[in-house]
């Protein structure tokens, strides 16, 4: 039980073992006993679908492709191979990857945990039995998270069921979570037989 306003919820450890679910008190005051039980079956299927192992080895995927391209800024930055510039790569090109490398790891990793929330609405979905009670939970959830706030870093936003940060357009691209009217209506497809 994490003892904040903001109604949410999130799932951590690396196996069915070392797991542990947890709420906040505002989730428990704003979803009826159905609701929270799709939200508890969407975060027990995050753990049975190993999602926090996955992630962790997305991040740290990315974490090294971004730890490269700064070996090669630094090298870049103090001469390279020798200072012997008619050998090696195009510099233009050295900076374009330098640049785009980091960038590009980290949109597939945001897009591997926005699949990975696809997952657990469906395994959550027939965990509880219930599409629609999970479905309605996340109706509550995304306007309860942005009437109050959580004071949330990106490194943590991953983990909840509602993103905790807000932004659209080009910033989904980096968002962590699928659209919420996307996951909605999935989960009613999933509940009139259609998924």
């Amino acid at each position: 039980m994490i003892p904040q306003a903001t109604p949410n919820a999130f799932a951590t450890g690396r196996n069915e073992h070392n797991a542990a679910v947890a709420v906040t008190q505002g989730i428990l005051r704003m979803l009826n006993e159905n609701e929270l039980r799709g939200v508890l079956a969407h975060e027990l299927a995050h753990i049975k679908n190993r999602d926090i192992l996955i992630g962790t080895i997305a991040a740290t995927m990315a974490g090294a492709i971004s730890m490269l391209a700064h070996i090669a800024q630094w090298g870049m930055i103090f001469g390279g191979r020798g200072g012997d510039h008619r050998e090696g790569g195009h510099p233009i090109v050295a900076l374009a990857m330098i640049i785009i490398a980091p960038l590009a790891a980290m949109i597939v990793q945001m897009a591997i945990s926005r699949s990975r929330e696809y997952g657990a609405d469906a395994t959550g979905a027939a965990i509880s039995g219930d599409p629609m009670s999970l479905a309605n939970a996340l109706r509550k959830l995304q306007l309860g998270a942005q009437d109050i706030p959580m004071d949330a870093s990106p490194a943590t936003a991953h983990m909840f069921i509602v993103n905790p940060l807000t932004g659209g357009g080009l910033m989904s691209l980096f968002s962590t979570h699928p659209a919420m009217e996307e996951r909605i209506r999935r989960l009613e497809s999933m509940a009139q037989g259609r998924l």
